[in-house]
């Protein structure tokens, strides 16, 4: 199934591949920024759809994962932010075009691969709550960045800002992770403080 006015069907198999590919690192940012596993689910089909449509703007070979984390994030920006809990159905279920035909399930797929992408088995829950408690702009950089391993420039590129930017969110947020966890970091032995005697 195409898109009516879509370029992107000419490729339709690249973008599959390509596709497939990231989707489970997609689907854990969106559940991180959103904190809702529908909203993340609707949020990565919403990119699937936009990214589809888009496709031949899309050079080959360039950075399609850079390509599609702005996609993503640019949609969190323009509507999960302004809390539009339920975005426009308008066929988004046509978004399904190429993986269901594989015969799984859209969603299925999410389940077995990819597995160092569920962040919520790799931080502790003080860890986890601390994430969930930074401000979007702050949390998305230190994710993209500690978590996704994107470079100043790429994450630059995500979210378009400057790199100048990039480095101060990035300081920022890391700081307020800093402030939020030192007390469980020296419970945990992470860090030696100067003697509080005095």
């Amino acid at each position: 199934m195409s898109f009516p006015n879509s370029k992107a069907s000419e490729r339709p198999d690249e973008f599959d591949s390509l596709f497939r590919e990231h989707l489970n690192g997609l689907y854990a940012l969106a559940l991180r920024m959103t904190r809702n596993p529908l909203d993340a689910e609707d949020l990565v089909q919403e990119t699937a759809l936009k990214a589809y449509r888009y496709f031949h703007r899309f050079d080959a070979g360039t950075n399609f994962r850079a390509w599609i984390y702005r996609i993503l994030t640019n949609n969190f920006i323009n509507a999960y932010r302004k809390h539009k809990k339920t975005p426009a159905q308008t066929e988004i279920d046509s978004v399904s075009y190429k993986l269901d035909q594989s015969g799984s399930g859209f969603w299925d797929q999410l389940n077995d691969r990819n597995e160092e992408h569920d962040y919520k088995d790799v931080f502790d829950d003080e860890i986890n709550a601390a994430l969930e408690r930074l401000p979007d702009e702050y949390k998305m950089v230190v994710l993209l960045c500690d978590v996704e391993g994107f470079s100043y420039k790429e994450i630059s590129g995500i979210i378009g800002h400057p790199i100048g930017t990039v480095m101060s969110r990035l300081h920022r947020g890391r700081k307020l992770l800093q402030r939020a966890l030192l007390k469980y970091a020296k419970n945990q032995g992470y860090r030696s403080g100067p003697s509080e005697e005095g």
